[in-house]
């Protein structure tokens, strides 16, 4: 069976970067779930903070410089995405809204996402589903039932009284492994990727070589 591949987007803006920590914890729990179904699984993480001026740039040029193009394909050629935004003002960050408005509208159509959110109060908690889970839906990606939020106390030792943030994660891990496992792994849509039009392991060589009559 195929490794499937999971992409990690985390919007935080300090480092080290709680919202990192969220992304890495529920990354690292659905890999142990994906294990126990007899599925392998990668992880590429990526961090926005550091596509930042390339978001701008994208945003006011409608070109996306290679890192951040890189980013996107890593994003959009995943089996599933972890998505994962400080709260700033009762809603997602400004950096996750950008990035998600550089993504073409389609590109996340039908594709597992688990929403994670930390802020530094409980309060924030219901922005997962009136502010991120709408922008998904509007998306047409498959965002688990299950997110995750995790406020300043999740990381102490008295937690929130109710569930745990580990057992809160290891519900959405679990959600997102069964998804991803009733799927097929993504295939590679970047239009550029050669291997879209010339054959899986075939380059432009391949192709001027052709051409050339070798």
């Amino acid at each position: 069976m195929a490794a499937r591949r999971i992409a990690v987007v985390t919007a935080g803006l300090s480092n080290p970067s709680t919202t990192r920590l969220l992304g890495d914890r529920l990354a690292s729990a659905t890999v142990r779930e994906l294990a126990v179904r007899g599925i392998e699984a990668t992880v590429d993480t990526i961090e926005l903070r550091d596509y930042a001026h390339d978001i701008t740039n994208n945003l006011l040029t409608g070109f996306a410089p290679p890192a951040l193009e890189a980013a996107i394909n890593t994003v959009v050629s995943s089996d599933a995405l972890i998505a994962v935004t400080p709260i700033f003002s009762t809603s997602y960050s400004g950096l996750f809204k950008s990035f998600i408005d550089v993504l073409d509208p389609d590109a996340l159509t039908g594709k597992p996402v688990l929403i994670g959110a930390n802020a530094g109060t409980p309060r924030h908690s219901l922005a997962i589903d009136y502010a991120i889970r709408p922008l998904f839906a509007y998306l047409h990606a498959d965002a688990i039932s299950t997110g995750v939020f995790a406020a300043s106390s999740d990381w102490g030792a008295q937690g929130d009284g109710v569930a745990s943030l580990g057992d809160r994660i290891d519900k959405a891990a679990r959600e997102l492994a069964d998804t991803i496992a009733r799927r097929d792994t993504a295939e590679s849509t970047d239009p550029f990727d050669p291997a879209n039009y010339l054959g899986e392991g075939r380059s432009f060589g391949h192709l001027l070589g052709g051409l050339a009559g070798e």
